[in-house]
Parts: C-alpha cells; structure tokens; sequence
C-alpha cells in the first residue's frame, strides 16, 4: 500500500491535524470529535497506507499488540492524572496560589515558570494538568486558549533537559547519553519559554486579571496534599527504577500507569476520589494525545 500525499504530506497527518484542530475549535464535543477522528485515520490506514506492521485488519492487529502497552500506560496516566488534579484542586493550595504569585502579567509568567521546573521531574501530563488547574483558580475560570496553549507547551519544554520526567530523555539516559549532554537542551527551551510566556501572560492578564486575594478563613487538606504528594513520588520511583533497572519490562507493562492507580486506590479509603472528571474530558484527551 502507498500512502496518499498532498502536497508532499502524507494524509494521515493532514487528518490528525483537523482532529486536533476541530478539538480546539468544538470543544464542547471533543469526545465526539475524537472518536470520529480516530476512525477516519485508522479506516485509511485500513484501506490505503497500511500501518508499519503490514496492510488490513492483520496488519492493525499486530499493531494494537505492539502499541498497546504504550496505549494502557497513556490511558491509565491521563485518568489518573485527572484524579490526581480533582484531589488537588480539594486541597485549597490553588486558592492559597494568588497570595504567593506576583500581581500583574508578572504573575502568570511566574505560574508558567512553575509549569517548567514541575515538568523537569514530573510526566509533562501532569504539570500541565496541575497548572491548568491552579490557572482556573487563579484567574477566576477565565482562562485564555493562548495561555493553556503557553501551560501546554511549558510543560513539554520543562522535560527536555531531564533525563527523569520525560521518557524520551530517559532512555537516552539507558543508552548511555550522559545527562549533562541532556541538559543542553535547557537553553534552547529557557529561551523558548521566555519567548511565548511573556507575550501570552499579557494577553492573560489582559482577557481575566490574577485575582490575588485569596478567600477568608481557607483552610488546607492536607490529607489530600499527602495523597498527591505519595502520586508523583510513586510515579516518579516507578519511573526511575523501572529505567534503569528493568528497562525490558516497559515493554510489557505499562508501569507508570499501574503505579499511579496503586496509589490512588489505596489512598481511596482517606480521601474519594472525584470519579465524575473522568467520563468524556479523559477520553478525548487519550484519542487525541495519541
């Protein structure tokens, strides 16, 4: 099979991209949006291109069995993440956030830098994730599509110098890359961040001002900071111990995932988790993140 071009790009990606674009513009039917766009890329890829593991149904099923470690580690991160965030936001820290972050532009582009350093030894899911949730707070729900598109992209950049929060660098680091050839990459990405964080911290603060008083009589569940905090330090462990000690069960397991979910079912008993963010949010983010 021959993939279809157009203009040199191969249809496939031309179909990912309006998936993605129609998310953004119809986000009140990213579910729906998603599952059409999932079917439209792999019913070509059924019909035209082939997939890299052999043309037709036999060919998706060997590459289902490829991927789908990759699929369920994704899966189980997104809605554990989303978890992790509701439990989070139960804290009360993202109502204490406003009294700690400067006034004016100044303090989204504070929040974005926070966004960055998380990202450097957390999966970039979950630092968007908790930045996107302390923004919501911060700025009373009137969030700007440019600046979650500049949480987005701090939360990638913030991964690129660490051989601990992102997976591509840490496998690098298993190769054999040492990690200060890693962090080079940290200029670039500093210099990045400084490019998009300020313009769209202005474009925030002009669209839904930081609010900076935070509410009377706050009082902070630490209970659920602990459950957070025992979410991203199992994620974080399982991470660098599966790296570099059982590099060969990643391909077999989808260990990151597992452990968070481990965490949050045992710490169910103390806190419950809010169950009702993961139906339709969780699942369009799984299609189009793949």
């Amino acid at each position: 099979m021959t993939p279809l071009l157009v203009f040199g790009i191969p249809l496939d990606f031309i179909l990912f991209g309006a998936t993605l674009l129609g998310v953004a513009i119809f986000h009140r039917h990213t579910l729906l949006i998603a599952l059409v766009g999932l079917a439209t890329v792999t019913g070509y890829k059924l019909l035209f291109a082939g997939f890299k593991t052999g043309p037709g149904i036999g060919g998706l099923l060997l590459h289902i069995e490829h991927e789908w470690v990759t699929l369920a580690n994704l899966f189980l991160l997104l809605m554990g993440f989303a978890l992790l965030s509701a439990h989070f936001e139960k804290s009360r820290i993202p109502d204490e956030m406003p009294a700690f972050l400067p006034d004016d532009w100044k303090g989204p582009v504070v929040l974005l830098g926070m966004v960055f350093v998380l990202s450097s030894f957390l999966d970039n899911i979950a630092a968007a994730l908790i930045g996107g949730m302390v923004a919501r707070h911060v700025f009373r729900g009137r969030v700007h599509i440019g600046y979650l598109a500049a949480i987005v992209a701090a939360s990638n950049a913030g991964g690129s110098g660490s051989v601990v929060g992102d997976t591509t660098t840490t496998m690098m680091w298993i190769a054999g890359v040492s990690p200060l050839h890693v962090v080079e990459a940290y200029i670039a990405a500093g210099i990045a961040l400084l490019l998009f964080a300020v313009p769209a911290s202005i474009q925030q603060q002009r669209f839904s001002p930081i609010v900076k008083d935070a509410p009377s009589g706050l009082t902070i569940e630490w209970v659920r900071v602990g459950i957070v905090a025992a979410i991203l330090i199992a994620a974080l462990t399982a991470n660098v111990v599966a790296n570099t000690r059982f590099p060969a069960l990643l391909d077999q397991v989808p260990v990151l995932g597992l452990a968070v979910w481990a965490v949050l079912l045992l710490t169910a008993p103390l806190r419950r988790p809010d169950w009702s963010v993961l139906p339709s949010t969780s699942w369009a983010r799984f299609f189009c993140s793949r």
